[in-house]
């Protein structure tokens, strides 16, 4: 390489950089590892995190995913390529963005969707953000967020928008039912009140009664954000059918289709919206149509590079989707098809039912919420959760989310989670081993 540019030594090379700034050791630096080496410790240290069993979930999933998800996503033609702007995009990209979003358009059952954003809570924020804008009569840009919304998706859209002006205010929720409840909205009949986000199923897993809160919306002239889990769109009534018309706005995080838990990220949201506002809709958009010669192909439409990357008139500061997970997302929906979801979702309710059964039959344990849930479920202890997960972590059993800082009124409380991946044996294994560590 030198001999081609021209260089005679490594030293000649780097010669326009002094002296003074040049390293000539790397004290504490092993010796260089042949490939195999450096993955046998890799291997190695990634062991000592064992295989637990994982009963966590508050917004981010353990879902099964099928081998060709990431065989096809991690080809070199789609792993190693940057997001490109219309010029450079390939017909193969625009068109898995085109499928993409026409699975997010039909589960949401709205007009049209984007591909795509930076993660459930980035699209809260944008969602709220595009309310502002798309809602032009309303002055005051004051979004009602519920408390049941998850925390982390709320602290994000408020660091988000606080510096825009948006006030988000929080509804209280009854601790009982773990829901909104509608009533509490009537302290803002005829206010101007910009949306309502209403997040289904909420950070509980319990199912919010939307259509009474789109109801409210709609009477009182506020826009409707729908914060949703797309896996469970398979069973429940999608945004655009809530109440009497619908929600203006729906968002979520599309981590559960086929991208894996990974420390938090990359993860890949999702936002769809109805027609009249797709103007102020953030992200990419990619449309179907043919060529001068009448064959089909596909283009970035109704939006301009300059949407994305000017500071004042921007929709959105993201100037680059997260297209590989986006593909991902895309590929395993593609597998599963409509039948396959369903039965993933309908898998996840019965394994949830199933272990809030085994662990509410401890003494000290109870469940926290009646009614309706999805996969998730609050359950109450008699001692501080804290320690009783750090036991629970000992045996190799992930054991679920603290609630005790976010939400204390709630006493100890435990956010625990079973997808389809959980089988009787591990809810089995759970059960006997948080018997154990309650000292039963």
């Amino acid at each position: 390489m030198l001999d081609r540019i021209g260089a005679a030594s490594i030293d000649e090379l780097f010669d326009e950089i002094p002296k003074a700034l040049r390293v000539d050791s790397l004290p504490g630096v092993p010796v260089a590892l042949s490939e195999m080496e450096v993955a046998r410790l890799v291997a190695a240290r990634a062991a000592t995190d064992g295989r637990p069993l994982n009963f966590i979930g508050a917004g981010a999933y353990e879902h099964h995913i099928p081998a060709p998800v990431w065989a096809l996503t991690t080809r070199g033609e789609i792993y190693s390529a940057y997001t490109p702007y219309q010029a450079e995009a390939s017909q193969g990209t625009l068109q898995i963005m085109y499928e993409f979003q026409s699975m997010i358009a039909g589960l949401t059952a709205m007009d049209v969707s984007n591909a795509s954003l930076y993660d459930g809570a980035s699209a809260l924020a944008e969602a709220c953000l595009m309310a502002v804008r798309a809602h032009r009569r309303s002055k005051s840009a004051r979004i009602l967020v519920p408390t049941t919304v998850n925390p982390t998706w709320r602290n994000v859209a408020r660091v988000i928008t606080e510096g825009q002006g948006l006030v988000l205010e929080e509804l209280p929720y009854c601790t009982e039912q773990g829901t909104t409840i509608p009533q509490a909205l009537a302290r803002y009949d005829g206010q101007d009140i910009t949306a309502l986000v209403i997040q289904q199923p909420n950070f509980f897993g319990q199912l919010e009664d939307v259509d009474a809160l789109s109801r409210w919306a709609r009477a009182n002239g506020a826009l409707i954000i729908a914060a949703v889990n797309p896996v469970a769109l398979a069973l429940l009534a999608p945004p655009g059918e809530w109440g009497d018309d619908g929600a203006d706005i729906a968002c979520g995080e599309a981590q559960p289709f086929g991208v894996p838990l990974s420390s938090g990220g990359p993860y890949v949201g999702f936002m769809a919206t109805r027609m009249p506002h797709v103007r102020q809709m953030p992200g990419r958009i990619a449309g179907r149509t043919v060529d001068l010669d009448g064959k089909p192909g596909f283009t970035l439409t109704l939006q301009a590079r300059e949407q994305h990357i000017r500071r004042g008139k921007a929709t959105s500061n993201i100037c680059t989707n997260q297209g590989l997970l986006m593909t991902a997302a895309t590929i395993y929906l593609s597998l599963l098809g409509p039948v396959g979801l369903e039965r993933v979702a309908s898998a996840c309710v019965a394994r949830t039912c199933e272990l809030v059964s085994a662990l509410s039959g401890l003494r000290g344990v109870r469940a926290a919420f009646a009614g309706p849930r999805f996969h998730e479920a609050v359950l109450l202890l008699d001692r501080p959760v804290a320690p009783v997960l750090e036991s629970l972590a000992a045996g190799g059993i992930i054991g679920g989310h603290d609630l005790s800082r976010d939400y204390p009124e709630l006493g100890h409380a435990l956010l625990v989670c079973a997808t389809e991946t959980r089988t009787s044996e591990d809810i089995g294994a759970y059960a006997q081993t948080l018997d154990r560590v309650l000292g039963r």
